[in-house]
């Protein structure tokens, strides 16, 4: 009875309104990268792109059992889960982890930035904002220019992001982290050197010709 006569007596000595300060949580993926800061300058794509803080891009989640629940899959899993392409990487998420965590490694070093903040900028920037889709039956097939949803914008940015490290590791001395972080870092640059902005631009250009 004591204690709860004390307890009453503290909380009723505490102010009506107390507003919780923000809590910055200490989930670091790969035990250092911190999503707390990163932000995604591009208003459509923020409840596409998923930054929940995580140790490590290995959930075992099925996010593809559902429609669109890959949206609430976190973008870095994404970019993990789209390197283990063709056949004889299928299934390798370890070895695809490992890819990404050098990558980063190597991004920070060029650019002194938060890899995170370069991943989402390279997301943003590389998927094409007007495509082309075919109109019409059997007969007469032409092409008309449509806009892109965010989702599919997010989807064709990470999978150009990766398609462009593979193609620049094939039969090259450097290895595929170097090629990754050199398309990320190009790509958030919005410079032409990075395959997935050319590809990006060519689509653009094609959707324009077809309005």
């Amino acid at each position: 009875l004591k204690l709860q006569f004390l307890y009453f007596i503290g909380s009723s000595l505490l102010p009506n309104k107390m507003t919780a300060p923000a809590i910055k949580t200490n989930v670091r993926l790969f035990g250092k990268w911190s999503a707390d800061d990163v932000k995604c300058a591009d208003l459509s794509l923020q409840d596409y792109i998923t930054l929940k803080p995580i140790y490590l891009p290995h959930s075992s989640g099925r996010w593809s059992k559902k429609r669109f629940r890959k949206a609430k899959c976190p973008v870095v899993e994404r970019l993990t889960c789209s390197i283990m392409m063709h056949g004889r990487n299928n299934g390798k998420k370890i070895q695809a982890c490992r890819i990404v965590r050098h990558a980063f490694e190597i991004m920070y070093l060029m650019t002194d930035t938060n890899p995170l903040q370069i991943l989402v900028d390279a997301v943003a920037k590389s998927g094409a904002r007007e495509d082309s889709t075919r109109v019409g039956s059997a007969g007469v097939v032409r092409r008309q220019a449509v806009d892109v949803s965010p989702l599919r914008r997010v989807n064709v940015a990470i999978a150009l992001l990766t398609a462009g490290a593979r193609k620049a590791s094939f039969r090259n001395i450097k290895s595929i982290s170097e090629c990754l972080a050199d398309e990320l870092v190009n790509a958030a640059k919005g410079s032409s050197n990075s395959f997935a902005i050319k590809e990006k631009d060519g689509i653009e250009r094609v959707a324009k010709t077809n309005r």
